[in-house]
């Protein structure tokens, strides 16, 4: 199992945003101060409050709008799911992130969510890899 343990500024606005892009949340993992967002069997997003995260380390919380804290890359079935999504999350309070990448077997698009973490939409077609 994988958990990627994410600081966000507003938890029910969070939620709304990661909603509206069709992913699920596992209420059994929520309260006031997280919320657990499942990306895949077993694989979850954890939305934290940024002051609820702040007692899981020493360090600053990153600064997203002035540094890339990593890109969470999304693989999806379609390019047209690839453009969907990002279209649903500009559409959401996201903003465009970086350049549309097309190498053929990869199709790539990027956005960033309401609080500046980097997410990218990839689809990938392995029968037309090289």
């Amino acid at each position: 199992m994988l958990f990627i343990n994410l600081p966000v500024k507003d938890l029910a606005a969070s939620r709304r945003f990661f909603t509206a892009l069709g992913f699920v949340f596992d209420d059994r993992f929520a309260d006031e101060k997280m919320e657990a967002m499942a990306v895949g069997a077993d694989t979850f997003v954890t939305l934290l409050t940024e002051d609820y995260f702040a007692t899981y380390t020493d360090k600053k919380i990153a600064d997203t709008g002035s540094v890339a804290e990593a890109i969470f890359a999304l693989g999806v079935e379609s390019r047209r799911r690839v453009d969907d999504l990002v279209e649903t999350a500009l559409a959401n309070g996201g903003s465009a992130s970086g350049e549309t990448k097309d190498l053929g077997f990869v199709y790539t698009r990027g956005f960033a969510d309401p609080d500046g973490h980097l997410w990218e939409a990839t689809h990938m077609d392995f029968s037309a890899a090289q």
